[in-house]
């Protein structure tokens, strides 16, 4: 997560496409704002489009807009969210789901930065930076010929995956306490803390929702719950079934992640002959978070 926040600040300094790629949940769209909120464009237009359950009649008119009589039902001019983006940021979510009829329109644009209303004649311009996410495997979407590849590589500029959360367990406790304090505040419930049951549960729980699916839990427990403590009775009904994680196995878990990172400062410590700070910026990371992380690695 370190890494995909550094590949973010570094993105939003630039005009480049980004691709966001990870799991639902994940916080894409979080990243596609940040993304927008650090860049020129701040103070201009950011326009999010999201393709599932749109027709391709729908989704082309709600991206390019359409002339008067273009169809039945347009009895006036609509401009699409690409030209009300204009100099801003557009974020095509769930890029992977579009048609590939909409996919060689969108390629076209992106070649371009030019389209037509449906219905027009004239050419439009914008001047818009490009940010898509999706969950789909798009790789394989090209192979299986489902995706276009010529589309692929136009999107596929600074890719950043976003971990699951199963993969970040100690980010838990952090993300625990901000929404504990976010849906506390809403609520006007005074809840501090969550007890060392219900932590353990939320610790052994596989997450396939991610950080959405973690809010909800917290949102849930907190509306729901008696106490000034989050009890494992507060939390969602799935969290009271015993899950085939043992104490031992988050334990091997937690061993074979501390392996990975040790595996990746090692080699970036190869690489640039045991200069500790050019390690850091080969990772993404900061010097002082490097340094601490070969601490807790035990890496002399």
């Amino acid at each position: 997560m370190q890494l995909a926040v550094a590949m973010a600040t570094k993105a939003a300094a630039s005009n480049s496409t980004v691709l966001l790629l990870g799991e639902s949940g994940t916080g894409k769209e979080l990243f596609a704002r940040f993304i927008h909120n650090h860049s020129e464009r701040a103070h201009l237009p950011f326009i999010a489009i999201n393709s599932v359950g749109l027709s391709k009649e729908l989704l082309e008119s709600d991206l390019f807009g359409h002339e008067q009589g273009a169809f039945t039902g347009a009895h006036k001019m609509k401009k699409g969210k690409i030209e009300l983006a204009n100099e801003g940021t557009v974020f095509f979510d769930e890029i992977g789901d579009i048609s590939q009829e909409m996919q060689a329109r969108l390629l076209r644009f992106l070649q371009e930065r030019e389209f037509e209303r449906v219905g027009g004649l004239s050419s439009i311009s914008v001047d818009v930076r490009i940010i898509a996410a999706t969950n789909r495997d798009l790789r394989a979407a090209v192979k299986s010929c489902a995706f276009r590849s010529d589309l692929y590589h136009r999107l596929n500029v600074v890719p950043i995956v976003l971990p699951p959360l199963r993969e970040r367990q100690e980010d838990i406790p952090i993300l625990v306490d901000f929404f504990l304090r976010k849906f506390s505040g809403v609520t006007t419930r005074t809840i501090t803390e969550i007890s060392e049951a219900a932590h353990h549960k939320m610790l052994a729980y596989h997450w396939p929702g991610n950080v959405r699916e973690l809010s909800n839990a917290i949102e849930h427990a907190v509306v729901l719950g008696t106490g000034t403590t989050i009890e494992v009775g507060d939390l969602p009904s799935h969290f009271g079934v015993e899950t085939p994680s043992t104490a031992s196995e988050m334990l091997s878990y937690r061993d074979g992640i501390n392996a990975a990172r040790k595996e990746m400062v090692v080699k970036a410590l190869q690489k640039t002959n045991g200069n500790r700070a050019a390690a850091a910026r080969l990772l993404g990371l900061e010097t002082k978070y490097f340094l601490r992380l070969m601490k807790s690695l035990q890496i002399d």
